[in-house]
């Protein structure tokens, strides 16, 4: 392909791109092909001639369409969004055209500088503290998700902690204690973090506890729960070297208590404290959160995903460290072929030092097209629109408590529900099997009620309401009109309704509300 073709190639893929947005709407939202239908449509190898562009680009409709699940529909609810945007889609084309490893910063040093910059500028919206910022001893840096952010803090985090235990040893005696103290390392979380921490233990090699949360705690980490698992450690001989705190989990958009966490972990220096704000953090540019990040300054490592909700194109986790050396002093290999006068000088970044790879992408391109584009205000105004239909999307399903149990605290957009089952009046309250209630949410706060343990059928009541909500669930997943998530808290199945995609709107919600409301009446019409 010339220059020419390239020319037309590109103006006809821009044009297709448009109508796609333009029309995604009118789409079915989550695939429903078959396993393996792709290859039946393809032949069983490459063509011996070259193609023409025209013909290649026929296949993206005929046969790459059908097997896409549309995140960029305004009816796509589940999981959390995968923001894409014009800016972001401008960045990725120059990043293409660039294309540089950028390793290190002799390789292309804009790649380098710029993401430093903005990694900068995106720590001061967020109001993270100082300390991670690049002009002390911290800085940021991009990774590819928050799953990648959170095993190089727990590689960084396991070198760190041995390195202290090894402290003024050499030689065998050295081996002989690391492997010692290796072998009693855990990594914490809670029963509502992200999977992202047990895959960390599993690359790192170390072992992994959640700590319980409760309905009556909001599930998050307190204080006093992490309290009483570090000195359950302690007893069992067990050295906790890495702690996953959340500010919106998965499951509920919970955030954990980071004060009180900040406060236990005086007693426990030498435990790396990583915040996992993959979503939720992007709500940090506006300022009515900005005190959700008072305690960070006591934290290690911060990590948000601008390609959730902040209208930035996958990837571009966004990972800050109070102390870069804890990366560099982990990560950095440095064979002869990749020195240089450069990075020998200590005056650049090397951000290969930062990360699990060695080769990264001019992902910082994007971010800055897009902070340029939107500015501080309009992502502010991003955000608080999706809270604001967020608000709306919950007051409906509150309207029809003969219907809809909401199970914890509408947050970031995310409302989570369970579905009543028949013989379950307003004012009777579901309990898991532990019996813990789950509280009916108005306004963010739990109203008194009868919990159906008092009337001695909870197991079984519950056991019903995890049914209906299931065949409800996968009922209007099955007819594709919208998209939805279910989860499992603490032993009651919900559905995730999330109202942050870029181009959703009220009617789109409400849209929702309708489906969820018919087909609740029609599971439980059959029940």
């Amino acid at each position: 392909m010339n220059s020419q073709e390239f020319r037309a190639a590109a103006h006809a893929a821009i044009d297709e791109i448009i109508d796609y947005y333009e029309t995604i709407d009118d789409r079915r939202v989550i695939s429903n092909v078959e396993p393996g239908y792709l290859r039946k449509l393809l032949p069983s190898g490459p063509p011996e001639e070259g193609e023409k562009w025209a013909d290649i680009q026929k296949d993206i409709e005929s046969k790459i369409m059908p097997g896409l699940t549309h995140w960029q529909s305004p009816n796509f609810m589940a999981y959390f969004p995968a923001s894409s945007t014009y800016p972001g889609i401008l960045g990725e084309m120059y990043s293409a055209a660039f294309t540089a490893p950028a390793f290190n910063w002799l390789c292309s040093p804009a790649v380098t500088e710029l993401e430093t910059i903005v990694l900068d500028w995106l720590a001061g919206m967020l109001n993270l503290p100082s300390c991670y910022l690049s002009e002390g001893e911290g800085g940021g840096v991009i990774q590819g998700s928050a799953s990648e952010a959170a095993a190089t803090t727990m590689i960084a985090a396991r070198e760190r902690y041995l390195s202290k235990a090894c402290a003024g040893l050499e030689g065998e005696e050295k081996m002989k204690r690391r492997a010692e103290v290796a072998g009693r390392l855990v990594a914490l979380g809670t029963t509502q973090t992200h999977s992202l921490t047990a895959k960390g233990a599993a690359i790192v090699g170390t072992r992994t506890s959640a700590i319980p949360v409760s309905f009556e705690e909001d599930l998050a980490l307190t204080g006093a729960r992490l309290r009483a698992k570090l000195e359950e450690f302690r007893i069992e001989g067990l050295e906790p070297y890495h702690l996953t705190v959340t500010l919106g989990t998965t499951g509920t958009c919970a955030t954990d208590r980071f004060a009180e966490v900040k406060d236990v972990l005086k007693d426990y220096p030498d435990i790396w404290v990583h915040v996992d704000a993959a979503y939720a953090g992007a709500a940090l540019v506006c300022e009515e959160f900005y005190h959700l990040t008072e305690a960070m300054d006591a934290f290690d490592s911060f990590d948000m995903n601008m390609h959730k909700w902040l209208l930035t194109n996958f990837d571009a986790s966004c990972l800050y460290v109070k102390n870069r050396r804890d990366l560099t002093s982990a990560l950095s290999i440095t064979p002869s072929y990749l020195q240089n006068s450069a990075s020998a000088s200590g005056l650049v970044t090397d951000y290969r030092d930062w990360q699990i790879p060695l080769g990264r992408r001019f992902r910082s391109l994007k971010i800055w097209f897009i902070l340029r584009t939107y500015g501080v205000s309009g992502l502010k105004a991003h955000i608080r629109n999706h809270l604001r239909l967020g608000d709306i999307f919950a007051n409906w399903i509150r309207s029809r408590p003969d219907l809809f149990r909401i199970v914890t605290p509408p947050a970031y957009a995310l409302t989570v529900i369970a579905i009543v089952p028949k013989g379950v009046n307003s004012n009777v309250r579901l309990t898991n099997g532990d019996g813990e209630t789950m509280p009916e949410v108005a306004d963010g706060l739990v109203n008194s009620g009868k919990a159906i343990a008092d009337t001695g059928a909870d197991d079984e009541m519950v056991k019903r309401a995890n049914e209906v909500t299931k065949k409800v669930y996968d009922l209007i997943n099955e007819r594709g009109e919208i998209f939805l998530t279910s989860n499992v808290v603490l032993g009651i199945s919900t559905i995730r309704i999330v109202s942050a995609n870029p181009k959703a709107d009220e009617q789109h919600l409400r849209k929702a509300f309708d489906i969820l409301v018919s087909t609740a009446e029609e599971v439980l019409g059959e029940a």
